[in-house]
């Protein structure tokens, strides 16, 4: 499904111009160590330890800037502390961009990050744009040398670099494309910032497909197939138009919600067509997370757990289902939170509260190993390589026994989720039928669309909206978040732990008549404290 364009590289020769500031300071550094690397100061004294001095970094840091404007990879690479990889990067440097008069100017050092800006013309077949960028460094002392040495990643050269990305001037990549939502209204990173890594896809996929032509530009490329990124554009090319399922509208309300909370991402999806209306995501990366995160989605997972219960005909929303304050199952015990139980209590008022040991206590009944991810397959779609229009991941729930099983139950474990598929899953409980997730028609490049093998059963699909209307009312743990928005209404909470980072992800879904949305937020608090609010705010924009 990729378009399969290619980068061509227009060959070019790499001019530069120092600053005279940087060439002082350079010659500061030649002072100061005879230009060599060694591991004893310049009088013969033994090797510095300690932290880096001002005077350190702010010679090393311009011997380095003056060394890169000239041009001179060796020298500037030495003043690094990986000189290899530092040499690598800066040949690709000058020979993937067209730029003269090059000149790099330290500004006013905060402890050992030196601030500094590059100017130079860009400049290929008669178009020449200027080109100016900030970016910083750290300088770091040597562990074997003791020398002050600039602290290297790729970022070094451009703020937007990272390691195994290079800077190149394409006259061949994907056309430049308008992106508009379902109503026609112009998207642009500018002003949704969350659907940059969206539009570079769209772009390399549709570009040509969308009747657009390609300019000249300088751009960030990666290894492998990932999308590439443009820094300047030296000659427009004719961009061509694609038309997307988001939503304008409920988009901004989706970038508004994540800036409340660092790495969180939030989808919504119309259930009744699987039309994904908004995509937003918090993150200093970049990255998609929302589509292409994998991580346990804790009791949002009950939606898919309750459906297959049901469908066993194990429980009925209306009958009662054991939930005491702890279970055990093979070598593992599982707790409600705070230890609470529910004495002589509907299933639907244990999926509304949460009860973990109400799930767990059917394991044995449902007797079938492979029956949870059979279910979230057959029934919600999981797993059958969704083809949105932009790369994603379609979760997993493989086949587990003993303790691992009962972790799944309850969305622990080896289930591997994000915003995208457990927002498939709320839409899917609303509408009754799985409806794959796209960003774009299915009718733009003739792609052919995930099916679910079988649809929910009647009975199944009532009961589990009941529960997840029961949920976001009364005592129900998502009736606080959804308490001011309106219509036919339901959700699911959820937090899970996950390994190495400190605290639990808190997530949430819930649908508000025909808009469908979940969240999850790496914070403290559980679901409905803290991505139940972004989801909620992204409903009441529908």
């Amino acid at each position: 499904m990729r378009s399969g364009a290619k980068v061509a590289v227009v060959g070019g020769v790499f001019a530069v111009v120092a600053g005279g500031v940087g060439y002082g300071a350079f010659n500061l550094w030649e002072g100061l160590t005879g230009g060599t690397v060694a591991t004893t100061s310049a009088d013969g004294s033994a090797r510095r330890s300690g932290p880096v001095t001002a005077e350190e970094t702010e010679a090393t840091a311009r011997g380095f800037l003056a060394a890169w404007a000239e041009g001179d990879v060796a020298k500037a690479a030495a003043f690094t502390n990986d000189p290899t990889a530092a040499q690598t990067a800066l040949n690709l440097y000058l020979t993937g961009t067209h730029v003269g008069g090059m000149k790099a100017k330290a500004g006013a050092p905060s402890g050992t990050t030196v601030p500094f800006t590059v100017s130079a013309v860009v400049s290929y077949d008669g178009a020449r744009v200027p080109w100016t960028y900030a970016s910083r460094l750290s300088v770091v002392r040597g562990l074997s040398t003791g020398q002050p040495r600039v602290d290297w990643s790729s970022a070094v050269l451009h703020p937007e670099l990272k390691d195994g990305q290079a800077l190149r001037v394409t006259s061949s990549g994907a056309p430049a494309i308008k992106a508009v939502d379902r109503n026609g209204a112009e998207l642009t990173a500018e002003r949704y910032p969350s659907l940059r890594p969206v539009l570079d896809e769209l772009r390399k996929r549709y570009g040509t497909e969308a009747g657009g032509t390609s300019g000249v530009e300088l751009v960030v490329t990666s290894e492998g197939d990932a999308a590439d990124r443009t820094l300047l554009t030296l000659r427009k090319g004719k961009p061509g138009e694609v038309r997307t399922t988001l939503d304008a509208g409920v988009q901004a309300a989706a970038e508004k919600a994540v800036k409340r909370y660092a790495e969180s991402s939030v989808v919504a999806i119309k259930p009744s067509t699987g039309e994904v209306r908004a995509v937003a995501n918090n993150r200093k990366d970049g990255w998609n997370a929302a589509f292409l995160g994998r991580q346990a989605p804790g009791s949002t997972m009950k939606i898919v757990t309750a459906a297959l219960l049901l469908e066993k005909g194990l429980v009925a929303a209306d009958r009662v289902a054991e939930c005491p304050p702890d279970v055990r199952y093979y070598n593992r015990t599982f707790q409600n939170l705070d230890g609470f139980s529910l004495d002589g209590a509907t299933f639907e008022k244990s999926f509304a509260r949460s009860c973990n040991t109400a799930f767990i206590k059917l394991i044995d009944d449902v007797d079938d190993d492979a029956a949870l991810g059979k279910e979230a397959r057959e029934v919600f779609g999981i797993g059958l390589e969704w083809r949105t229009g932009v790369p994603s991941s379609d979760g997993s729930v493989p086949a587990e026994t003993q303790e691992e099983a009962a972790a799944q139950y309850i969305g622990q474990g080896t289930v591997q989720m994000n915003a995208l598929n457990i927002a498939s899953v709320a839409a899917t409980a609303k509408a009754g039928v799985f409806k794959q997730p796209i960003v774009v028609p299915a009718s733009l490049d003739d792609r052919e669309l995930a099916e679910a093998p079988r649809r929910m059963d009647g009975s199944t699909a009532r009961q589990l909206r009941d529960m997840m209307r029961a949920t976001a009312r009364g005592q129900g743990t998502g009736a606080a978040a959804m308490a001011g928005v309106g219509g036919d209404k339901g959700a699911k909470t959820g937090s899970a732990e996950v390994d190495d980072q400190g605290q639990a992800n808190s997530w949430f879904a819930a649908f508000a008549d025909d808009l469908a949305a979940a969240a999850v937020v790496q914070a403290a608090g559980h679901g409905g404290d803290a991505a139940g609010p972004l989801v909620a705010s992204v409903l009441n924009a529908r």
